[in-house]
């Protein structure tokens, strides 16, 4: 079996435990309110940012034999840059403000996230960061273009305040091709196990985002811990 298809299968569980947090559910019906989409695309925010100086930390640790990685990751980087300001325009088209949450803090769930790829990256096997590649890449396939739909239909917003997701939807079905015949080339077992690793975690970390916003949206005066 091809380490890619051994990644699916290995975090399955893991997969699925993602995609029956209840405010994901509710996105793929339209059943958000617009401050739940504000909110998640304000996490949103704070985590796509790191996108690329987490490619670049990432990159910096790879060794010569890796290099054809490297090579790799310098593609990622050309087609990520700036897409966090994609976000922001699609809080300004929701009619959020834009700026405030460029200087806002990141929800803890989102903090933590972020921290354990920096991490991974520094202190463990920097390919682990790949599997943060496969989650949040993986998890857009399944649900971004859909979700997008539904609660573009539901809440009446135009369509420039989806950009972030239609991006991440089907338009990105190349960029899974891509990783694929990455992961494909990865035949270290150390390397394997820390993708696999990291993905289960990051799947965990990623649903605990979308937890927070939706208790932040049921008490919004309670401080989340």
């Amino acid at each position: 079996m091809k380490f890619f298809d051994q990644l699916q299968e290995q975090t399955r569980a893991a997969r699925q435990g993602l995609l029956e947090v209840p405010l994901i559910q509710r996105g793929a019906r339209g059943d958000l309110t617009r401050d739940e989409y504000i909110a998640f695309l304000s996490q949103a925010y704070h985590h796509v940012k790191h996108t690329v100086p987490l490619l670049m930390a990432c990159g910096s640790r790879l060794t010569d034999q890796q290099e054809w990685l490297r090579e790799a990751i310098a593609e990622y980087i050309e087609e990520e840059t700036g897409h966090q300001e994609w976000i922001l325009n699609d809080i300004t088209a929701c009619g959020g403000d834009a700026e405030v949450i460029r200087r806002s803090s990141p929800n803890l769930s989102t903090e933590l996230m972020v921290a354990y790829a920096y991490d991974t990256i520094a202190r463990g096997n920097p390919l682990g960061f790949f599997g943060m590649v496969h989650v949040l890449e993986g998890t857009s396939i399944q649900l971004a273009d859909s979700a997008a739909g539904a609660i573009a239909e539901s809440l009446q917003l135009p369509e420039k305040a989806f950009s972030y997701l239609r991006s991440h939807g089907a338009l990105d079905i190349g960029h899974v091709e891509f990783f694929k015949g990455l992961m494909n080339r990865i035949t270290d077992p150390a390397d394997q196990q820390a993708i696999i690793h990291s993905a289960r975690v990051i799947y965990r970390l990623y649903g605990d985002i979308f937890r927070e916003v939706e208790r932040q949206a049921a008490f919004p005066q309670t401080e989340v811990a």
